[in-house]
């Protein structure tokens, strides 16, 4: 008998299985009323070529959004705080829309005006997934703006943390001095040529203009641009330690001084070229670092995580209020796939709380009157109302984090880069240098010797070192973020090389945070029974009885009836003619329950018992593999706030001398760090949830797992793709790399100098020679940097293309 080959339709706007809906406007099926209704939308307000830049762009609409939730927005309080510029008419506001992810999604948003004349216009920032809106505040409000951008498919995600953050961009005073530095070294040089080339003594006085105008050229440079490098140096020598900009510094006034000397007293050009030249390349390494990880938040904390407002139910009335605003003994109604913002007491309706992301643990609680919730979960059920016991601020969640943010103050930054070790020596080294040099030809001839000295700190110079570093950092910034490894600045490359211990978070770190595998073992299940248990799990919202689901693959559904769910305990009902119950043993059938760290689901037919459903996390692409390299070098170990279920095979992948511990609470995780590096270990931590947040925040690097980099994640050293954790060793290795390209480079630079000072100490260092060895120095550091960055990217296999 042949078989059926079953054809699947997509929906027209997102791409989603149709599951058999019978929805069709002009040909088109569509998977739900939402999805109909948002091409609807653009369809009547001609906007249907967003279909035509890229198939099926749309995000899928069968959630549908309350009236009410954007509410918030008409607080002129909030209005304000979310406003970055307003003038009579206009309004200028900037949405972070998650959803945005092809070229229709730019399309549709830059043409929002179309929809509602009262835009004025949209610009969309790919990268950052943000889109400004100009729009007129006399015709049209920002919540209608909200709920206009939210009815095609693009809602705001907007949090507690848009009240008090600042965008996170390169600061326009380095870019003003990068600029003024580019123009001051490009015209300087051109000035010099004649200097450079010789010129007829009957030209001398256009020479001399030529030299004083170099040094109005080099003023902005001196005191403007290089003041970057001012301040740096400042800071390190007020807390007594010399960083590599000091002496940086220090050749910046000696090569400036002589050069004013030469210029006034006519005894030669100067070296104002080398100067200006050595402030914007050490200027384009420091913006190229900043650019690299500008559109990324290493910053965020709970604010983050919790939203601008919830409703407040007082005498009998609903209204919204905000998050700093509410007050202990206030009553909170929580909309289901709501955050929970404060500690309270649930006073009506059964909750179903997801508590994964603050304390790791992978199965949603289930709650009932009079029980105690906690700030960070989510409501995964019906509405519930809850009683404030603590104020938002004083919640178990909010102090743990404020806690170690306290910590965390004074340490952060204690590690030195070993650059700057390196440039404590190099300078005493010029001092010494230029000491005995001076002492030389103070004994043989004393007209020389403060040409010498000045020439040899002028020629020693640690811009190699500084440049090669700087710019080594930038390519290996680059790198790794094409690999989708963000991190928080440069040093962190050289913190992730240090390391030698490394703790892994299980659920969404190891694995994905979903059940992917889902074992059945007993009485085998025709199509039928497959079909009739799936329908009854549809219509529970529990992870699990989703996962069910998901494992049946039937899209067709068979009529429940008589439906009951009981919390904590299992589901049941006539699914067709047949009555099903899943849960615990003792629901289903009336057998004691068996004691078992897994998640286990029983089936019962009729009230007779005819399998089980194990459910196992689903690890991460590439895991034992990654692993199986790591742990031959690293310490590993594993906290996890989930239950000990997958003990057993942890510990046979991570080796038997690897620590492993569950059930652990966000303080466990904290002291579990600190207890490691009490014993002088250098940790990496990676996480995905606030529960990690403490963790992440105390270990010496601190990397947070996302399956969507612009999703929440904690504050961190680090945003790491999941999708890419195959590459997690490859990577570490290319941070290692990194110190060794730097010390290349440093020896490159080291015989440059050695070739500078002996030609220095002869006395016989012309103008020209030192303006041709210098650039010539800092561009082949550039290029030996570059070069050797990529070599290392494609040993590694990482040479990804964007």
């Amino acid at each position: 008998m042949p078989k059926t080959v079953e054809i699947s339709i997509q929906c027209f706007h997102c791409g989603e299985d149709c599951n058999h809906n019978d929805i069709v406007i002009e040909d088109k099926n569509f998977c739900c009323d939402g999805c109909k209704t948002v091409y609807q939308i653009l369809n009547q307000n001609g906007l249907c070529t967003y279909y035509d830049i890229t198939k099926q762009p749309g995000i899928n609409q069968k959630v549908k959004v309350r009236e009410s939730k954007f509410a918030f927005l008409d607080d002129d309080t909030i209005k304000d705080a979310l406003t970055t510029f307003k003038d009579t008419t206009s309004t200028h506001i900037t949405l972070y829309l998650p959803q945005i992810h092809c070229s229709s999604c730019l399309w549709l948003l830059e043409n929002l005006h179309q929809l509602n004349n009262s835009i004025v216009t949209t610009k969309v920032n790919f990268p950052k997934k943000e889109v400004d809106v100009v729009f007129n505040h006399q015709t049209i409000s920002l919540r209608q703006v909200v709920e206009l951008l939210t009815s095609i498919g693009y809602e705001p995600y907007i949090s507690l943390n848009n009240l008090k953050q600042a965008p996170n961009t390169v600061s326009k005073s380095k870019i003003y001095k990068l600029g003024v530095a580019g123009f001051c070294f490009a015209n300087i040089m051109l000035l010099s040529f004649p200097d450079y080339f010789g010129i007829d003594a009957s030209d001398k006085k256009l020479i001399q203009l030529f030299r004083y105008l170099n040094v109005v050229l080099a003023l902005p440079v001196f005191f403007y641009s290089a003041s970057e490098f001012y301040i740096s140096a400042y800071k390190s020598l007020k807390h007594r330690f010399l960083n590599i900009d000091a002496p940086i510094v220090l050749s910046i006034i000696i090569t400036f001084s002589r050069s004013l000397y030469e210029v006034f007293t006519g005894i030669g050009v100067g070296y104002f070229d080398s100067m200006s030249g050595i402030v914007f390349f050490m200027l384009i390494g420091r913006v190229l670092q900043d650019k690299t990880y500008q559109q990324l938040n290493f910053e965020r904390d709970y604010t983050s995580y919790f939203p601008i407002a919830v409703t407040r139910v007082k005498e009998d009335k609903e209204e919204t209020v905000v998050l700093p605003d509410i007050q202990l003994n206030d009553t909170l109604l929580i909309h289901n796939s709501e955050l929970i913002p404060a500690d309270g007491i649930l006073t009506r309706g059964k909750a179903l709380i997801d508590y994964s992301f603050v304390n790791g643990e992978s199965i949603p609680v289930e709650k009932e009157m009079g029980e105690i919730v906690y700030a960070g979960g989510k409501q995964l059920g019906s509405n519930i109302e809850i009683l404030v016991i603590k104020e938002v601020a004083q919640s178990y969640l909010t102090k743990l984090w404020n806690k170690t943010e306290a910590n965390n103050a004074q340490n952060r930054y204690q590690e030195k880069s070993f650059v700057h070790i390196l440039s404590q020596y190099f300078t005493w080294i010029i001092f010494t240098v230029a000491l005995l040099g001076g002492l030389y030809w103070f004994l043989h001839d004393a007209s020389k010797m403060w040409n010498v000295i000045s020439a040899v700190l002028i020629v020693v110079c640690p811009c190699a070192l500084l440049l090669s570093n700087t710019f080594t950092n930038g390519h290996i910034l680059r790198i790794l973020s094409k690999n989708n490894l963000y991190l928080r600045n440069a040093q962190t490359i050289e913190d992730i090389a240090n390391v030698d211990t490394i703790v892994f978070d299980k659920t969404g770190t190891l694995t994905t945070g979903e059940y992917n595998d889902i074992v059945y073992t007993g009485k085998p299940l025709t199509n039928n029974i497959k079909q009739k248990i799936a329908s009854l799990a549809a219509q529970s919202l529990h992870p699990i009885s989703r996962g069910i689901v998901q494992w049946a693959n039937i899209n067709s559904k068979i009529k429940v009836s008589a439906y009951k769910e009981y919390v904590g305990k299992g589901i049941e009902g006539f699914a067709g003619e047949d009555f099903i119950a899943l849960g615990k043993k003792s629901f289903v059938c009336g057998e004691a329950d068996e004691s078992t760290d897994a998640s286990v689901v029983y089936v019962a037919i009729e009230q007779q018992l005819i399998g089980k459903f194990t459910f196992k996390n689903h690890y991460r692409e590439g895991v034992e593999k990654v692993i199986n390299k790591l742990k031959s070098k690293y310490q590993l170990a594993v906290l996890s706030g989930d239950n000990s279920s997958e003990k057993n095979y942890l510990q046979k992948l991570l080796g038997f001398t690897a620590s492993i511990s569950f059930n652990q609470q966000p303080e466990d995780k904290l002291n579990g760090v600190k207890r490691l590096q009490a014993k002088g270990k250098k940790v990496m931590m990676l996480g995905d949830g606030l529960n990690d947040g403490a963790a992440l925040q105390q270990a010496n690097v601190g990397i947070a797992i996302t399956d969507n980099t612009n999703n929440f994640t904690p504050a961190s050293d680090a945003i790491f793709d999941g999708n890419n954790f195959n590459k997690l060793h490859s990577l570490i290795r290319l941070c290692k790399f990194n110190k060794q390209i730097v010390l290349t480079a440093f020896v490159v630079s080291i015989l440059y100098n050695i070739v500078g000072v002996s030609i220095t100490l002869s006395g016989n260092m012309q103008p020209l020679v030192a303006a041709i060895l210098m650039p010539i120095s800092s561009i082949s550091i550039l290029l030996l940097t570059f070069g050797l960055a990529q070599i290392g990217a494609k040993y590694f296999k990482l040479d990804k293309r964007k």
